[in-house]
């Protein structure tokens, strides 16, 4: 029974509804012809995992892609699985370009992407769950409280390298930057008319996780990351802190009104229209039955969902 494991059989046998009535019926003789069907049922209820006691049935999805939408996503993920006990999600990151490729190649059901989809992903199917902004985050004891535009330029691209050119302390400034196969290195650095290759980093980091884990260690540090991410991490203690942009204080309400410049849609995307689980789940990640969840993390619920 390829593509069938211990876990997907155990819970199938405790809640089979083909055929657990005639295997828990009062003992009787019966032919030898209907034990061999009432095996080979069994078998395809097993295998086809038909068996599920919901109208959807029971199922597996993976989802991949944005770091920063896969900890909304994985959140979102564990309230369903506890509406529907016979569905198991897993939510994997690796970037909004995985998220695209996995897609496409037919590795995830549903791809993550902390962006809008580019020109030449038009045939893909959006749906937008969360919105959210980028901006410039520091350890809270950093002497430096905003920058200017072009100061943001200059310490990317290594023409400032220490924090005293900037009205901060005697220290080697340590630049973090996210890998290409991330979409806010290419939204920040377009907004600041850069070009990804421009940004000359000390530290290439993976995800949100791993710029707050630095940051964090390092008071010289600085990187460019969700508002959200971080702004859950500083309401709930760690000691960090995020630049204005454009004298527009970086806060999840700034993202909401509208006036923080550099802000994003998070989206999950498909191949084509999504059926059945797929489907299910996406209309629910949209809903209002989760819009505590995207407040709690400090994202912003697009106003057409509300």
């Amino acid at each position: 029974m390829s593509g069938i494991n211990l876990t997907e059989i155990s819970f199938l046998i405790r809640n089979t509804a083909c055929a657990g009535h005639l295997l828990t019926a009062k003992p009787m003789k019966t032919p030898r012809w209907f034990t061999s069907l009432l095996a080979a049922t069994a078998l395809v209820c097993l295998t086809l995992s038909a068996c599920a006691e919901s109208s959807l049935g029971g199922g597996q999805l993976v989802l991949s892609g944005s770091s920063t939408v896969a900890p909304l996503m994985a959140t979102i993920a564990e309230r369903y699985q506890s509406e529907h006990p016979d569905v198991v999600i897993h939510v994997q990151t690796g970037g909004s370009n995985k998220g695209i490729a996995d897609v496409r190649a037919g590795d995830n059901d549903i791809g993550m992407i902390s962006r809008s989809l580019k020109p030449d992903e038009s045939d893909l199917t959006v749906f937008t769950v969360a919105q959210d902004g980028i901006s410039i985050l520091l350890n809270q004891s950093a002497a430096v409280d905003r920058l200017e535009r072009q100061q943001i330029i200059d310490i990317f691209t290594g023409k400032i390298q220490n924090w005293q050119a900037v009205g901060g302390d005697d220290l080697p400034i340590q630049v973090l930057s996210k890998s290409t196969n991330h979409s806010t290195v290419g939204l920040f650095a377009d907004y600041f008319g850069l070009a990804s290759e421009d940004i000359q980093q000390d530290h290439l980091v993976g995800d949100n996780a791993e710029i707050l884990e630095i940051v964090l260690d390092n008071p010289a540090a600085i990187g460019y990351i969700s508002i959200g991410a971080a702004e859950y991490k500083i309401i709930h203690g760690m000691p960090l802190k995020l630049l204005p942009l454009e004298g527009v204080e970086a806060t999840v309400q700034e993202v909401s009104s509208g006036h923080f410049p550099l802000s994003r849609p998070l989206n999950l995307v498909t191949q084509e229209a999504p059926k059945g689980l797929a489907k299910d789940f996406i209309k629910y990640a949209q809903s209002a039955v989760v819009e505590d969840i995207v407040k709690e993390q400090a994202f912003v619920k697009p106003i057409a969902l509300k």
